[in-house]
Order: C-alpha cells, then structure tokens, then sequence
C-alpha cells in the first residue's frame, strides 16, 4: 500500500528506549484507521521518543494527530509535537534519493535519522529539490532522504537515514545549517539514534528495514 500522508511525532520526555513501552504503543497503533508504517525515533542526547508514520491517506493521518495522539501523550502526562505531509506530492523526488517509502531498498540499515524543517512557505511544485538531490548524494553516509511537504503550512523538510551518527551529525550541525542560510529561513533539526528503536521500527513495519 504506497502512503498518501506522513506523520512526524515526538514527545517532550526522556526515557531510554528499551524502558519505553513501545510494545504496548504499538499494538494500539496497529489499530489506527489508515496506518501503514511506522518508524520510532529516539533523540540522541535527550531520549525523547517519537516517531515517523505513513498513512493511506490525508484524512486518517489528520484524525491519528487530533484523536488518537494526544491521547497517548496525555497518558505519559507530557507535551508533544506533530506534523502532518503530504506524501504524494514528494514522490519523484524522494525516489531520487532512495526513499524507502516509495518502494527503494537500502542495502545498509540507518544507524542513525535526521529530521529537518525548514521555516519558509514553497509548494513543493516550486521547491528546488532538483538542485539539491545531487548534492544529498554526495552528503557523506547518507542512505535516503524522504522529502517533506507540510500540510496547509508548505514548510520543507525531510526525513534522512545515515549509515552513522557521526555522518549524521555532520550533516544536521554542518551541513544543513548553510542550506537554511541559503534560504535565509529558521530551520529545525533532530537526530535519532536508529540502532536503539530497530526492532520497535521492525514490529511496526518500518520499510527502512524491508
């Protein structure tokens, strides 16, 4: 089933993954009208948890971020963040660089994710993600980049798999930074430790790990 929207999710907590109960987490998302994947994310250096989802259409990933979500979050007694995308728009140019959601496989598993967004208003149509596949190619260890285009807001973004932490790192303090200024916008960055959620991400049919 190829998604129709992205969801970004990430708590303001901080527990080690493996005292998390993803477990539990998951099975209620397995019941989410609509769901189809799910990759956990834990943010290296603070041990928040989140997570990025695809589901099969706007509407349902609307309803997991204003029903079901808060909810949850509630239980934890915290504040979170969520995003929605549209997935449809950011197909080709996400194929381009190898993203898993639209069908490519990786031959190395991430050791580690990179969540950026970028504070300007582009409908993706007139984003210059053309000009920037070729140089993400030569981003040193990265695997694939999923392009992302906020809902309502146009925001840019991505979620991009790197074969290490320290690959990146590099890419969300360095690299990434000059882009944004490039655009003269504010941006956000977030690094995930992958090799602590693989077999969280795996029970939910993370298609990172295919």
């Amino acid at each position: 089933m190829s998604a129709k929207a992205f969801v970004y999710t990430e708590l303001q907590i901080s527990i080690p993954f493996d005292e998390a109960p993803w477990r539990d987490v998951s099975d209620a998302i397995r019941e989410q009208p609509g769901f189809i994947s799910k990759t956990w994310l834990s943010g290296l250096g603070n041990n928040s948890v989140g997570g990025f989802y695809s589901f099969d259409s706007v509407e349902n990933a609307q309803a997991f971020v204003t029903g079901y979500f808060p909810g949850e979050a509630a239980k934890f007694g915290v504040a979170h963040n969520t995003r929605v995308y549209d997935a449809t728009i950011v197909e080709e140019a996400s194929l381009g660089l190898s993203s898993p959601h639209f069908g490519a496989r990786l031959e190395l598993k991430p050791g580690a994710f990179v969540y950026t967004e970028v504070q300007v208003n582009v409908p993706f149509a007139n984003a210059p993600w053309r000009d920037r596949n070729p140089v993400l190619k030569q981003q040193p260890g990265l695997l694939a980049k999923t392009w992302l285009s906020g809902l309502h807001t146009n925001t840019l973004g991505g979620l991009d798999a790197f074969d290490t932490l320290e690959n990146a790192q590099a890419f969300a303090l360095e690299a990434f930074p000059k882009a944004a200024a490039n655009m003269n916008a504010a941006f956000t960055t977030r690094i995930f430790d992958a090799n602590v959620t693989k077999a969280a991400s795996r029970y939910l049919s993370s298609p990172y790990y295919a």
